[in-house]
């Protein structure tokens, strides 16, 4: 039977290759392509919203508990074939004619579904925005220096929700007039946008039987997760009580965090993310939780006052927040620099080379007449609407956010958006060839900068705000091109699929605020000793702090110990490049380490759960495996997903779980 299926497997994939590669051609399958109007229909459209609130959803919790957000690309794209898939079957079972479904609508459904939860991920709910709340001031000490009163904003939906549209629909337009540039004439490989296409290509060319495989293994999980978040409700009565504070490696352990709680959503993203990564977190949760915070713990009226709580910044917590901190910006800085400058040198190259390649335009002209370039060329989207949009918005937002943010000056706008269409084409060109989507790190650099110019009084608020500003921009932008490198590989309309990004982008702004505020209403969102710690609005308010005033923020032998571990992110990155393939391969990434150093241990166990659970997988069925996976890791994420939602609202009624199950010393 295992032979059988491993035969009908090799058959599969290689259908699925030559499909992909008769579509790379330009052979009869491609010549059936549907106008750029009929690509987008009412049923993808439906599709898109119901698979983005439900991703927006899951990406929030994943925001306000680790930071942590798996690239959920494939997960939606399979998702969107289900959701499609099903509902043709279910027509046809009733007797209703309709459209074929065609890798161009798969494409579409992703694409609307990703721009809507990637405001969710990137929106800054779980870092700047979130940062600005009079909670985060509270907790990095009101009477800090550079942390002036008054230096915070509620969130609100009216505020939260215009500041989106400006910051996150300019990213739309910067790069219109480059995308025949980046994609074509550079030939840019974008590899997520291209796994994705292959991807789409793949579902539409397996066949039912494979396909019925994967939404059986989908919905299965899917259920048992959404059923197993409904048992575990009832035994969480109190704070601290239920499955999620089970003491599995003893008492004492879970006293230091380390235990499985029993989360399906992160078996799952442990099941996406990459080996490296969840034994990086690891790694960092035995280094922090293990031997660092009972070490520092014991040097209590050495090193800092015994008498403060230990989520002051002066205390414990200081410690936990600056280092965390310190692994980041190396970790950050050296990518940062390099993927500029791979950039950089790559583009002077081209412009040194220019007369080169005219010499080889016979080979262009052939490249040129592939059908995928014809279709991206000739469903071009006019260079006027992109400088249009882009000038009339920047205008607009000059206007808008200074009334939004007093603190950040009407003129740190303009500067701001004078110099995001350079950077934003820097971080897409570095993501072309790297995949690495440095967003957040221009974000960093913006927030330094503004928080530093501002001065003490409004620093903080100003550098936080700018941050995102410049993060969005440059952020959407890259995601846009990411798109559209999958549009360019299954023969989807540009315009099309611009459409349907803006779409995405609409609903994002509306359903990821609403999300947000439906956590912040719930939960005690913010708590660093609670589930939804948000570990990552401290760290920014921190860096706005530390941009303000220097190096004075930091608790006594803090500022030597973030030498050490920024100096350790940049040397583990050195080694990586140096030697990738003896040494490197081997090296932890510091940006996940850093990540347990303030939010715990217990989430890095559930997600080396997953990878376990991939690994066996592999050695029992390796060609299952690598079909599979997806489906059953995108069910459990999205069953209990699913749940927070009734979860929340249960909440919000003032209904507690009947039960309390908690575990005590004897």
């Amino acid at each position: 039977m295992n032979t059988e299926e491993l035969n009908d497997k090799k058959e599969i994939e290689k259908e699925s290759t030559r499909n992909f590669e008769e579509l790379q051609d330009g052979s009869e399958v491609s010549k059936r392509i549907q106008p750029w109007t009929k690509q987008i229909t009412l049923r993808g459209i439906v599709a898109s919203i119901v698979i983005g609130c439900i991703y927006s959803v899951i990406a929030m919790k994943l925001n306000l508990t680790t930071g942590i957000t798996p690239n959920l690309n494939v997960s939606a794209a399979l998702l969107a074939f289900v959701f499609i898939r099903t509902w043709t079957k279910f027509l046809q079972k009733a007797g209703i004619a309709s459209i074929p479904f065609t890798p161009q609508e798969n494409t579409m459904v992703q694409t609307c579904a990703v721009a809507c939860y990637s405001i969710a991920v990137g929106g800054g709910f779980g870092s700047y925005l979130l940062g600005l709340n009079k909670k985060t001031y509270e907790q990095t000490g009101v009477d800090t220096e550079g942390n002036s009163p008054g230096s915070y904003k509620e969130p609100g939906i009216g505020w939260m929700t215009g500041f989106l549209f400006l910051v996150c629909f300019i990213g739309l337009f910067v790069l219109i007039p480059l995308r025949k540039i980046l994609i074509i004439d550079y030939k840019l490989a974008f590899p997520s946008g291209m796994a994705t296409a292959v991807l789409i290509n793949g579902f539409h060319t397996r066949g039912d039987h494979m396909a019925k495989k994967q939404v059986g293994g989908f919905m299965k999980l899917f259920t048992f997760s959404f059923l197993w978040g409904f048992f575990q409700w009832f035994y969480t009565g109190i704070e601290g009580c239920g499955f999620a504070q089970f003491p599995t490696f003893g008492l004492q352990a879970w006293k230091q965090t380390f235990y499985f709680d029993f989360s399906m959503t992160y078996v799952g993203t442990g099941m996406i993310c990459p080996h490296i990564v969840n034994l990086s977190l690891l790694l960092g949760a035995v280094l922090s939780w293990g031997l660092m915070w009972p070490l520092i713990t014991n040097l209590k009226g050495d090193w800092f006052p015994a008498n403060l709580p230990e989520s002051n910044m002066k205390s414990l917590n200081g410690y936990k927040v600056f280092i965390s901190i310190a692994l980041i910006l190396g970790d950050g800085l050296y990518n940062f620099v390099k993927v500029l400058s791979i950039a950089l040198i790559n583009i002077y190259g081209r412009l040194k080379h220019k007369n080169l390649d005219s010499a080889v335009g016979s080979q262009n002209k052939a490249i040129d007449g592939l059908k995928q370039n014809e279709v991206f060329i000739r469903e071009s989207i006019p260079l006027w609407i992109g400088a249009t949009g882009y000038i009339l918005l920047a205008i607009i937002s000059v206007i808008a956010i200074p009334f939004m943010f007093p603190e950040l000056k009407w003129y740190y706008v303009v500067v701001a958006y004078i110099f995001a269409p350079s950077l934003a084409f820097c971080n897409a060109y570095g993501a072309g060839l790297t995949d690495i989507n440095m967003a957040y790190n221009y974000g960093k650099v913006a927030l330094f900068v503004l928080a530093a110019l501002a001065g003490k009084e409004h620093g903080v608020v100003a550098g936080m705000a700018g941050c995102g500003l410049i993060k969005s921009v440059v952020s959407v932008s890259c995601i846009l091109m990411l798109d559209l490198k999958t549009a360019h590989l299954t023969l989807t309309s540009p315009r099309a699929m611009f459409l349907c990004q803006a779409i995405g982008t609409a609903i994002g702004c509306v359903v990821a605020p609403l999300s947000f505020l439906l956590f912040y209403k719930a939960f005690d969102v913010g708590n660093p000793n609670g589930v939804f710690k948000a570990p990552y609005a401290v760290i920014y308010r921190n860096m706005a702090i530390l941009g303000v005033q220097g190096f004075s923020a930091l608790p006594q032998h803090c500022l030597q110990l973030c030498y050490g571990f920024f100096a350790f992110a940049v040397g583990i990155n050195l080694v990586r490049d140096l030697s990738p393939e003896k040494i490197g391969k081997w090296m932890p990434l510091p940006m996940a380490m850093a990540v347990p150093f303030l939010v715990g241990a217990y989430f890095a166990i559930d997600m080396s759960v997953g990878s376990l659970i991939v690994f066996v997988w592999h050695k029992l069925n390796t060609k299952k495996a690598e079909f599979m996976v997806p489906a059953v890791a995108s069910g459990l994420i999205c069953g209990e997903g699913l749940w927070i939602l009734p979860a929340s609202v249960l909440a919000l009624a003032k209904i507690t779980p009947p039960i309390c199950m908690k575990f005590l010393d004897s």
